[in-house]
């Protein structure tokens, strides 16, 4: 398992966010970019995230500059990499006649088109230096071009160009912040970890040893597909020598909190006011009625859960919706 990152680590990672040719995106150049593909070594803005995570962390490992934990390799892989000019000097490399990158402002359909012969299909590498299998098959001069050639992981297998294309209509980002009187199940307490599941996507905190009332204050990201369903949640128990227990589970409807944001458009303009409500009823694991605000130009929601299928055990969370084009 990789290990998180120290400070001075993090700080490698804005210094070089902070490199000319980073301050844009390294597919549409959108300004100000604060997501990065860790394994390509790309510095990307929300928009073409959403593509980049519909690809497969296979193609491309989507980390939040300032919300996600990265280990010192990613950082270390990013740093060696050098940054979207040194990158799209290999990606870019062969552009033909005709092909133009997409703009800031294009719409999803041209940037999924743009993105996936950039990166998944390789369209605009040297034709000698692409991948048909798992690791290149020719040796390449340089030790950043093995790296970065490296990080792509392409099947050789043939497939339908469409299979696992999933369009994304936004972020959810879930704030894991404490868990009460959890259950037990070691000799005396637990060692309690949330997972997230929507759609493919799995999102993990970190583990709390020996503590039945947690405090995370934990935030996950998802991207929610146009398709979306419910964000299932579980608890488990960690353990060294057998398979983690479980410790209850329940179900976030997530349909009330973005039918809301999309109703008032862009949060930013309007002040702190309530927008919408998710019911507590028999068939949820509500506590109380979940209230939907805007607060500080964004659209929350504070949600307590009593976890099922567990003799005792309640979450406290934090949703928060981010559009795409915000």
């Amino acid at each position: 398992m990789s290990r998180p990152s120290d400070p001075s680590g993090k700080r490698r990672l804005k210094g070089l966010l902070q490199q000319s040719d980073n301050r844009a995106c390294a597919d549409c150049g959108a300004p100000d970019p604060k997501w990065a593909s860790a394994n390509i070594g790309v510095f990307i803005c929300l928009k073409c995230c959403g593509v980049h995570r519909s690809l497969g962390c296979n193609v491309s490992k989507v980390l939040s500059v300032t919300l996600d934990e990265w280990s010192d390799e990613e950082i270390d892989a990013m740093i060696e990499v050098g940054g979207n000019s040194a990158a799209n000097a290999i990606y870019e490399a062969f552009l033909p006649e005709g092909v133009s990158k997409p703009r800031p402002d294009a719409n999803h359909a041209e940037r999924m088109k743009f993105i996936r012969s950039k990166y998944e299909l390789q369209e605009f590498l040297k034709p000698s230096l692409r991948i048909t299998s798992g690791k290149p098959a020719l040796s390449v001069q340089s030790s950043f071009s093995r790296k970065i050639l490296d990080s792509l992981r392409i099947s050789s297998t043939s497939r339908n160009a469409e299979e696992g294309m999933v369009e994304f209509i936004g972020l959810l980002k879930v704030t894991i912040k404490s868990g009460t009187n959890l259950a037990v199940r070691d000799m005396m307490s637990s060692d309690p970890y949330v997972v997230l599941t929507l759609g493919k996507q799995t999102a993990q905190t970190t583990i709390m040893g020996s503590n039945l009332n947690p405090v995370w204050n934990e935030e996950l990201m998802l991207s929610v597909p146009q398709d979306f369903g419910p964000v299932k949640l579980q608890v488990f128990d960690y353990d060294t020598f057998s398979a983690d227990d479980i410790m209850g589970e329940a179900e976030l409807d997530i349909q009330p909190l973005i039918t809301s944001a999309m109703a008032f458009g862009d949060p930013e303009q309007f002040g702190n006011m309530q927008i919408g409500k998710w019911l507590k009823s028999h068939d949820n694991a509500l506590l109380e009625d979940s209230i939907i605000n805007i607060v500080d130009g964004k659209v929350k929601q504070e949600v307590s859960l009593k976890l099922q299928n567990v003799e005792s055990g309640e979450l406290q969370l934090q949703l928060e919706w981010i559009a795409l084009d915000q």
